[in-house]
């Protein structure tokens, strides 16, 4: 072939496209039943969106991002995450003015240039909620609470919440410089990543996993928190025990983004080679302000949807699957093509999954692609039928074939499949129901 998919990306084809359609309608009800309204963003914002939102010291901003001058010679970023884009739509189109917390779900591709593994693509799917106007300790937990459902709902087992406090920009301030203290006898031997960021933002190097084990005893953040953080932080454990979500506190844990205050959080799960992380987030008082606005307390998460259908693999976990064909139309003869044509739409039109042949082949390999679709029903139209006004209808379980009018074959199917349900319900006792 002349031409093929990009590096770091996938084609999602049926029927793995099914699953992608479960996670989605899982991500949507749960949000429906938390109170959360959709909200769609550009693919891509003004390079400095994201500049001045994620971090300059974060690996997205100087290694990741997909950037790219326009006509207009303006700098443009495909979004190489979700939050920057959602508090800019919220302070452009003012939703600080609603009485209420805004209370925001998105779901999409993200685009990041790093090297492709296993649950890592340049592009990238996610699922994620963002809570506007609260300071509560309780919205922290309700977030944390939706994700943890998510996985739970989904059937994914053995799923851990690490939650930590990263504090003000003042009790961080004073961390950075006991961690730099720790730091630097050792700063000339750690990776280069580590050594550019030891002055710039040291609580990064927390992340590195080259040197991950040279931090053996390193000053917990913790110890630095003020009081206000200190209390923030056991009213989310408080609320979070009330819940009954399992969750265990890691004092390394930071997150890779500049903008979190407070509380931060990672769910964990093994299962996808040397990744265990597959969703994070936590709360970013700052942010808002630093991207233009008004002081504005947010806090929200992000969730993989790629890393969330590989665990599901990993654990055997079957998600639904689109339902099997209600009835497929076959046409004999040129007279039955404009009837069935009419009887397909129809059917449609009453809710039915309905198809039918388009090309050309015989009534026995009609009958074979009706079986290959798992359609429940075929219905046969040929110029005797049609003459009397009925169709042929066979029950492709049982092979039970009869004839139907034709103006009510839209609603024998239905009336057929209620009663097969009711037949091998153990409730269905009355025999009158059937």
């Amino acid at each position: 072939m002349a031409y093929q998919k990009p590096k770091g990306t996938q084609d999602i084809l049926p029927p793995e496209s099914d699953k992608w359609q479960a996670l989605e309608a899982k991500a949507r009800e749960l949000c429906r039943r938390f109170n959360y309204r959709e909200i769609r963003t550009p693919i891509f914002e003004h390079t400095e969106l994201f500049r001045r939102g994620v971090g300059e010291t974060t690996d997205i901003v100087e290694k990741e991002m997909y950037t790219f001058l326009d006509k207009g010679g303006r700098s443009i970023s495909l979004r190489p995450e979700g939050t920057a884009g959602v508090v800019r739509a919220y302070l452009e189109n003012k939703l600080y003015g609603e009485p209420d917390v805004s209370k925001l779900y998105y779901l999409g591709p993200m685009f990041r240039y790093e090297q492709p593994q296993a649950g890592r693509y340049r592009q990238l799917h996610q699922f994620g909620v963002e809570a506007f106007g609260s300071e509560d300790p309780g919205l922290d937990a309700e977030v944390i609470s939706l994700g943890y459902s998510f996985y739970a709902e989904l059937g994914i087992r053995n799923v851990r919440v690490e939650i930590n406090s990263v504090g003000t920009p003042a009790s961080r301030e004073a961390y950075r410089d006991t961690l730099r203290e720790f730091l630097k006898p050792i700063k000339d031997t750690l990776c280069r990543d580590c050594q550019s960021r030891y002055d710039r933002n040291p609580l990064r190097v927390l992340d590195c996993k080259i040197d991950q084990h040279r931090f053996e005893g390193a000053p917990s953040i913790l110890d630095s928190l003020d009081e206000e953080s200190r209390k923030h932080f056991a009213k989310v454990q408080k609320h979070l025990a009330a819940m009954n979500i399992p969750f265990s506190i890691n004092p390394r844990l930071v997150r890779g983004l500049d903008y979190y205050t407070h509380t931060a959080f990672e769910y964990k799960a093994a299962g996808i080679g040397a990744i265990d992380t597959i969703g994070g987030g936590g709360r970013y008082n700052g942010l808002v302000e630093q991207i233009g606005g008004k002081a504005q307390p947010g806090v929200g998460l992000g969730i993989g949807l790629e890393r969330t259908l590989l665990i599901l693999e990993a654990q055997e976990v079957e998600l639904p699957q689109a339902g099997p064909l209600d009835v497929y139309l076959i046409a004999l003869g040129e007279a039955a093509e404009d009837k069935v044509a009419q009887l397909l739409q129809q059917l449609r039109q009453e809710g039915l999954r309905a198809d039918r042949d388009y090309l050309g082949r015989g009534l026995k390999a009609q009958m074979k692609a009706a079986d290959r679709l798992g359609a429940r029903y075929t219905a046969i139209l040929g110029e005797d039928e049609l003459a009397r006004g009925e169709i042929s209808l066979k029950t492709m379980a049982t092979g039970e074939q009869k004839n139907v009018p034709l103006d009510r074959l839209a609603g024998w199917i239905p009336s057929e499949a209620s009663k097969e349900e009711e037949e091998h319900s153990d409730d269905a006792q009355d025999p009158s129901l059937r």
